[in-house]
């Protein structure tokens, strides 16, 4: 299991970060200029990653959406969140139900810096700095434990963030998702989606780059038979495992993913009440 070693507080603008190139393909302001190269790099061979990241960011905001209106979910604890962007999981839900708890973890220190300065006023959420495979860490934490009954249904989201952790026995996604889902009452979502691809050539391409580029914090590309493992014994919410842009769109007209060299695939599964 992922020990809960201590986090760098430092911020490396030299090494792209997975966090900080997503933040520059939404169009956000936090990225530096090495985030900048990677994303050119990583483009000329999977040209539609813009696409798919504003498309995750979408499917993130119908989910919680989806969750808060129909299901009545009032707690929300996100791993790997990624920087603050319009529209973050508490402001959609609160929107819904201004009593919403959420908790934000990630282990990029520049998370935790915006996250905090974003939320400086808001009790009900919180932003803590913690490895996603750090579940005892993430569980046990001050703000988790002050903000999250786990006697009560909780939404967890693992959003894009499974093929950022290489594969483990221990804290491989299926390792992380079993150890979630063992500390989670009845009737608990847990939403998980991760970046895929069926052609080997793209899936060892994009793997190696962003290894390099990352300088190992990276895991691999993955298949959609790897991402239906970690749902075994959930129940799956319709439209059932997809690409992400057609899960439950809000209109006909609602971009989708253009070509298919890679997609954001994965979806909604309920624990047994």
């Amino acid at each position: 299991m992922h020990s809960g070693k201590q986090l760098s507080t430092e911020i490396d603008a030299t090494v792209p970060t997975a966090a900080r190139m997503y933040d520059y393909y939404l169009g956000g302001k936090d990225n530096y200029a090495a985030d900048r190269a990677a994303v050119e790099e990583l483009d000329k061979v999977v040209p539609s990653t813009r696409r798919l990241a504003l498309n995750n960011r979408r499917f993130l905001q119908r989910v919680v959406r989806t969750l808060t209106q129909e299901y009545g979910i009032r707690q929300y604890l996100d791993h790997g969140s990624g920087l603050p962007t319009q529209d973050n999981v508490h402001q959609v839900a609160q929107r819904i139900d201004p009593t919403t708890h959420v908790v934000y973890a990630d282990n990029d220190p520049m998370v935790l810096v915006h996250g905090r300065a974003l939320l400086e006023q808001d009790e009900r959420t919180a932003v803590i700095q913690a490895d996603m495979r750090d579940t005892d860490g993430i569980f046990g934490h001050p703000e988790t434990q002050r903000l999250i009954n786990f006697d009560e249904p909780v939404c967890v989201l693992f959003n894009s963030v499974f093929h950022c952790i290489p594969d483990s026995d221990t804290d491989g996604p299926l390792a992380v998702a079993n150890r979630v889902r063992e500390r989670l009452a009845p009737g608990s979502f847990m939403v998980m989606c991760q970046l895929v691809s069926e052609d080997p050539k793209v899936r060892e391409f994009v793997t190696d780059f962003m290894d390099q580029a990352t300088q190992g914090r990276w895991g691999r590309v993955r298949t959609e038979k790897d991402v239906e493992v970690l749902f075994e014994g959930l129940e799956i919410l319709e439209p059932g495992l997809v690409e992400v842009s057609t899960w439950r769109p809000d209109t006909e007209v609602a971009p989708r993913q253009l070509t298919q060299e890679w997609i954001e695939f994965g979806g909604v599964g309920r624990l047994p009440s």
